[in-house]
């Protein structure tokens, strides 16, 4: 398939552009990443997602579509040759896609919050304890599900690892800049050891950037977000 027939457009610390890109590593699609300009917002990223106005958006051919989980299904349905990244069954399909829901409805709103730094105390305090009790949740599943193997979907990266994983950026934002552990080797082992083979792995370890440059990335979105506000 050629480059120009498959785009994402983006910004390089989202976790939600880097969703689509791993799922396009995976399947070895060649794609065009099209780097939107932080602070603003491009004519093709207005045409192309006009209800949300938002990343990331997949181009396929005359095809848009938008929301990250929804591109990686779409992906794993259209390039539907091994490997697979959604589960076969269908009930393990609904259980996947229940846990995927949790990680953005519940743990990424606290992990921006924390990320991007707020000055009620309280209220860090707060979204800390909801990170450390979803990670813990997490764990459960990850030990029931991978069933001993490296990986939410077991020896290949699937969709919980994707849904996840692309956070793992701000994670370790979120531990230096907080002096927190958040994945704990004693608390959380197999969440830690996964996330080191999840940003070892080919389709992802160039996509995860450096902590130094997603802090410097936070403090610009903080500083933003103040300026709108003031």
């Amino acid at each position: 398939m050629a480059t120009s027939e498959v785009k994402v457009l983006g910004i390089w610390p989202s976790p939600y552009v880097i969703r689509a890109r791993i799922a396009l590593n995976i399947k070895s699609v060649n794609y065009e990443f099209v780097q939107e300009p932080i602070g603003s917002k491009s004519e093709l990223l207005l045409k192309s997602n006009p209800i949300h106005k938002k990343i990331p958006v997949m181009i396929h051919g005359d095809k848009i579509i938008c929301e990250s989980l929804i591109i990686v299904q779409y992906i794993d349905e259209f390039w539907s040759s091994a490997p697979q990244i959604l589960p076969s069954d269908p009930y393990d399909r609904a259980i996947t896609r229940f846990w995927g829901a949790y990680i953005d409805h519940k743990l990424f709103p606290s992990m921006r919050i924390i990320a991007l730094g707020h000055e009620d105390n309280e209220v860090m305090k707060k979204e800390l304890n909801i990170i450390y009790e979803s990670f813990a949740l997490l764990e459960d599943v990850f030990q029931k599900s991978s069933n001993g193997k490296k990986f939410f979907g077991g020896e290949n990266i699937g969709y919980l690892d994707i849904a996840l994983g692309c956070n793992l950026g701000w994670v370790r934002v979120t531990e230096k800049m907080n002096n927190v552990k958040v994945l704990d080797e004693e608390k959380t082992p197999g969440l830690y050891k996964w996330s080191q083979d999840f940003s070892d792995d080919d389709a992802v370890k160039e996509l995860i950037p450096e902590t130094e440059k997603m802090i410097e990335a936070g403090l610009f979105f903080m500083n933003k977000m103040k300026a709108s506000q003031s």
